[in-house]
C-alpha cells in the first residue's frame, strides 16, 4: 500500500514535517520552527516582524525601563571600562594630553600665553575630563565602582538608556565643579558619572519596591567618603559627586516614569533633553561670570 510521503522542510528538504509556518504556509521541522502566539512561524518570517506588522525590535523582551533586552546585558559598562583604560595608557604614554582634556574653567598655561579653559570655548573638556584619570588607584576605584554599579542598572535599562544616564551624570558633575570651583583647578576622573549611576539605582531600586536600606547605606558611605576621604590628604571633588548623584537621580525618574505608559520613550527623551538644558544653563551662567 502506498502512503502519501510529508513534505520536506523548506531550509532542510530531507526532513520530513507535517508542520507548517502560519505565515507563509512552508514546512518547518523542529529546528527551525519558532514558537508563535498561534502555532509556530519559520525564521524568516519571525525576522520580518513576527506577524504583527511592527518592527522585530517591537517584539522583543523589554527592560523595566523598555529598553530591548541584548545578549549581553553589561556590553556598554564593558566599553566604558575599556574606553576609561586605553586613556589612562595613553595619558601615561604622553602625559601632557591631561592638560588639554582635563576640566579647567580658566587658565594661562604658560606666562604671556593665552587664556585657555571651558570659559573661552573649550567645551569638550566638561565631557573629556570624565574619561580622564592620572593616578592608577584613581581608575581602579572608579572602574570598579562603573561594574558594580553600572553593571546591573544597564541590565535594568539596557544600552542606550543606561548610556543616556552615564553622560548625563557625567556632564551634570562637570558642571557643578564649574560653577563651585576655582576656574584654575584642574579636575578629572569617572567619579561623577559613577555617582550618577548611584543615583539612578536609587530610583530603580523605589520603582521595583526592593529593599531600600542596603541602597541607602552604600549612598550615605560613598557620600561619608567624598567628604571625609580615607587618609584625609585625597583631594576629593565633591562637587562631581552630589552633581552626578543628582543628575542621576533626575535622569533615572524619568527612565523609569511608571505613569508614562505608551508615551514611556517621549518621556524618557524630554526628561534627557530637559536635564541637557539645566546642565547647559549652568555652564552658561558661569562662562557669564567668567568672561
Amino acid at each position: 500500500m502506498d502512503t502519501e510521503r510529508l513534505p520536506g522542510c523548506y531550509r532542510h528538504p530531507d526532513r520530513d514535517t507535517g508542520i507548517t509556518c502560519t505565515r507563509c504556509e512552508r514546512p518547518i521541522c523542529p529546528e527551525c520552527m519558532v514558537s508563535a502566539s498561534v502555532g509556530f512561524q519559520c525564521p524568516e518570517c519571525v525576522r520580518a516582524g513576527s506577524g504583527t506588522g511592527h518592527r522585530p525590535a517591537a517584539n522583543a523582551p523589554r527592560t523595566v525601563a523598555g529598553g530591548v533586552v541584548a545578549a549581553d546585558p553589561q556590553l556598554v559598562t564593558k566599553i566604558l571600562i575599556g574606553i576609561n583604560a586605553a586613556v589612562f595608557l595613553v595619558t601615561l604614554a604622553a602625559p601632557a594630553v591631561v592638560v588639554r582634556l582635563e576640566l579647567l574653567g580658566q587658565y594661562v598655561e604658560y606666562l604671556g600665553g593665552p587664556v585657555e579653559g571651558v570659559s573661552t570655548g573649550e567645551y569638550y573638556r566638561l565631557l573629556t575630563s570624565v574619561f580622564l584619570h592620572v593616578e592608577w588607584w584613581h581608575i581602579i576605584g572608579n572602574m570598579i565602582g562603573l561594574w558594580v554599579i553600572g553593571g546591573p542598572l544597564e541590565v535594568a535599562l539596557g544600552r542606550a538608556r543606561y548610556l543616556a544616564v552615564y553622560l548625563l551624570s557625567g556632564l551634570g558633575g562637570s558642571a557643578l565643579v564649574y560653577l563651585l570651583t576655582a576656574p584654575n583647578t584642574p579636575t578629572l576622573g569617572a567619579s561623577g558619572a559613577v555617582f550618577g549611576l548611584l543615583g539612578a539605582t536609587v530610583v530603580l531600586a523605589r520603582r521595583l519596591r526592593y529593599e531600600m536600606r542596603p541602597v541607602i547605606v552604600m549612598v550615605v558611605l560613598m557620600l561619608f567618603l567624598t567628604f571625609v576621604p580615607l587618609g584625609g590628604s585625597l583631594n576629593v571633588s565633591w562637587q562631581a559627586h552630589v552633581g552626578g548623584l543628582v543628575t542621576g537621580a533626575l535622569v533615572g525618574m524619568g527612565m523609569l516614569q511608571p505613569a508614562a505608559g505608551r508615551n514611556r520613550t517621549l518621556v524618557q527623551a524630554g526628561t534627557c533633553v530637559v536635564v541637557f538644558l539645566l546642565v547647559a544653563a549652568v555652564i552658561l551662567v558661569r562662562t557669564a561670570e567668567l568672561t
